[in-house]
């Protein structure tokens, strides 16, 4: 126990650290005791604007999507006993991004607040398809039938998602940086939308950590020691389907952090949920804090994605665990 809380506090230390140099580092580079002061004693200078407008909502808003995006992952791998699912499995991350660019072509705008409500909808609608699809059939909401109805959704959203793009060259150029999921020009207005669903999301994968557990050691084990299982699943997809929803929502369709950070809170504290998802929530904020702030410095002069940063050091992961562990939690 005491182990566990000290990782806890390490990670959360840590988070915090790279918040401040997620404030601090960027083209223009602030002085620590000027973000302080900036934070506490705004005095209304070049400086104290640049942390208070642009980079505290950003690394607000790249701990939050970090931390939401890890705990769906943790429990996308928890409710389907692979260790290589991730949010991107259940298809909100295309459905997400199907969505805002059909609201795009509509609509004939690129409004973030349009991509994000219309994301938020698209995320949903994904989710429930999941849960039809799952539900056909015998033996409903098994782990490998979720896992082949996300898996067959998601290549469909992918490929009608690229189609609407071919039918609006000019939405191409301008949702670029979105659907490579950025955290570039995301406001505190922005943030607040969405916002509510995130926390309901983590309050809610919280509070099924010690279902999970039961879960985790099998259906028929599971329904033996009372768990209602169906119950326990629908549970389950709707706080991925908010978590990942509201993180496309606002920073577009981020990869690898989901799939990532789970393994890594497991190797920390352990297979008990209740410690896992927290520490996946702190790992999630760090690792996709760290890696906006990279962005910043990959190339001179200007910024890419956040998303392709966590798809560089991703890609590598992924191909160690289908290698050393075969796909399993």
């Amino acid at each position: 126990m005491k182990v566990r809380l000290t990782g806890v506090a390490v990670l959360l230390i840590l988070a915090m650290l790279a918040m401040a140099a997620s404030m601090a580092l960027g083209i223009v580079k602030i002085p620590l005791r000027t973000v302080w002061d900036a934070l506490w004693s705004f005095d209304g200078s070049q400086e104290h604007l640049i942390v208070r407008s642009v980079r505290l909502p950003r690394a607000m808003i790249a701990a939050a999507v970090g931390a939401a995006l890890a705990v769906a992952g943790c429990l996308m791998q928890g409710l389907t006993r692979n260790g290589l699912a991730g949010p991107e499995l259940f298809g909100v991350n295309y459905g997400a991004a199907l969505a805002a660019v059909i609201a795009s072509y509509v609509w004939g705008t690129t409004s973030l607040e349009l991509f994000s409500w219309s994301a938020m909808l698209g995320a949903g609608v994904a989710g429930g398809l999941v849960l039809l699809l799952g539900s056909l059939g015998r033996s409903a909401w098994t782990p490998v039938r979720l896992v082949l109805a996300g898996a067959t959704l998601n290549l469909l959203l992918a490929s009608l998602t690229q189609g609407v793009l071919i039918l609006n060259e000019q939405s191409l150029d301008t949702m670029r940086f979105w659907l490579a999921g950025s955290l570039t020009g995301r406001d505190l207005a922005l943030f607040i939308v969405v916002l509510p669903y995130m926390a309901a999301g983590l309050l809610g994968a919280f509070a099924l950590g010690g279902h999970m557990n039961i879960i985790r050691l099998g259906e028929e084990m599971a329904r033996g020691l009372g768990q209602r299982v169906m119950w326990m699943k629908a549970l389950c997809i709707l706080v991925i389907v908010l978590l990942a929803g509201s993180a496309a929502a606002i920073a577009g369709p981020i990869g690898f952090v989901g799939l990532a950070v789970p393994h890594l809170a497991r190797a920390l504290v352990g297979l008990d949920y209740r410690w896992a998802l927290p520490c996946s929530a702190l790992l999630g904020a760090l690792l996709l804090l760290a890696a906006d702030i990279g962005a910043r410095f990959v190339l001179p002069g200007q910024e890419i994605p956040a998303g392709v940063v966590t798809a560089f050091f991703g890609a590598p992961f992924l191909l160690y665990l289908v290698q050393r562990k075969g796909g399993t939690t």
